[in-house]
């Protein structure tokens, strides 16, 4: 039997657009990618189709040998990231083995041993834990904003990255599309957690899966779904949600209380979560341990995150 060719295995004709073909390679790459529940072989054989049809030269070669025998050519990488989050993904992944554990020490894909990863991330830059800071931005910076989210990547540095040798922190990210930005951006494996964070007041305010509610009062908190639902778009080999941490002023970790309306899941699929410190570190750590591969670093990914980086 012939096997299907690079626009079968999309579902793409022969002289689909480019922007057709990375149309497709999103819906495949959804729904093929084991941490939603598809088959990793299929996964692997989206991403050479579209590892090789988004790249002109690739493509035309493989046009040029196609019916051949043989495997068909793979593409060349790109040297390094180029404009913020919008190079295309080129990424190779595996399933989920016994031995993968989070806390085990890191594994880059592609690996160092090879110019791959080099050419796209310097070494010394990807076995960094931390990059970036909390900066002013604009004319004036705001003091308070700084404040907290200082104490964010202090509390990921202290209760995540110590416990992942794989996480990656980004700080300080322009917002794709937006005139905003993205406080912090962990990766860890195949899984992107984008954390936004408010300074309230302690006692117990209700969420209801829109706006904080407490003795009258309603908190709008930072919309950050948009920034997810972008994010979840720009890298579809990843899983990405978001987070807003609510810190108290005494930097207590369990206060404020985040109390749930009648009806509201906060196990669901929900796209953001609101809460406090405490349950922050908890959730993170589920979502980026549970994974596939949790103890992977994967290069093009951290390479277009850095990319996006407020300079």
């Amino acid at each position: 039997m012939t096997p299907p060719s690079h626009y079968d295995i999309l579902g793409v004709p022969t002289n689909a657009t480019e922007r057709q073909i990375k149309a497709a390679y999103r819906r495949a790459a959804r729904a093929t990618h084991p941490d939603h529940g598809g088959d990793a072989a299929h996964f692997r054989e989206v991403t050479l189709a579209y590892e090789v049809l988004r790249d002109p030269q690739a493509r035309r070669q493989y046009d040029r040998s196609y019916g051949a025998s043989g495997p068909a050519p793979r593409a060349p990488e790109a040297s390094s990231p180029s404009a913020s989050y919008t190079a295309g993904p080129a990424f190779t992944t595996r399933v989920r083995q016994p031995g993968d554990r989070a806390d085990a020490a890191a594994v880059y894909v592609p690996s160092y041993d090879t110019a791959e990863a080099s050419s796209t991330v310097p070494f010394e830059v990807a076995r960094q834990q931390i990059h970036g800071v909390p900066r002013k931005r604009g004319v004036f910076g705001a003091a308070s904003r700084l404040q907290r989210e200082a104490r964010t990547v202090a509390l990921l540095s202290q209760q995540i990255l110590t416990s992942m040798p794989s996480a990656r922190l980004v700080n300080g990210l322009h917002s794709p599309g937006e005139h905003g930005y993205i406080d912090h951006a962990l990766l860890a494996g195949y899984r992107l957690a984008l954390v936004d964070s408010m300074l309230l007041p302690k006692g117990i305010f209700r969420w209801d899966g829109y706006t904080l509610h407490k003795d009258g009062r309603v908190v709008e908190p930072p919309r950050l779904a948009p920034a997810v639902r972008r994010m979840q778009d720009l890298f579809p080999e990843l899983n990405v949600q978001g987070w807003t941490v609510i810190h108290s002023p005494d930097g207590n970790l369990h206060e404020p209380v985040v109390d749930y309306a009648r009806g509201y899941d906060p196990s669901g699929q929900n796209l953001v979560h609101v809460v406090n410190a405490a349950r922050l570190v908890r959730e993170l750590k589920q979502f980026l341990a549970s994974g596939p591969a949790p103890n992977t670093v994967h290069v093009p990914s951290l390479a277009r995150l850095l990319a996006g980086m407020h300079r």
